[in-house]
């Protein structure tokens, strides 16, 4: 039997397309599923996957 997607309060991670074009972990995507099933920005091609943070926090 297929599941779809699971819900989320959270939005998808917006990667750079263009870094993510030619990486061979996320295969261009610029995301990869962890075993949580979450989308987490590629580390190999996306700069702001390291060091956890989140590009989206505001700054106040």
């Amino acid at each position: 039997m297929a599941h779809g997607a699971h819900r989320s309060h959270l939005l998808p991670p917006h990667p750079d397309l263009g870094l993510a074009r030619d990486c061979e972990q996320c295969l261009g995507w610029g995301t990869v599923v962890t075993r949580d099933g979450d989308h987490e920005l590629c580390h190999a091609c996306q700069p702001g996957a390291a060091g956890g943070e989140d590009p989206l926090a505001s700054d106040s």
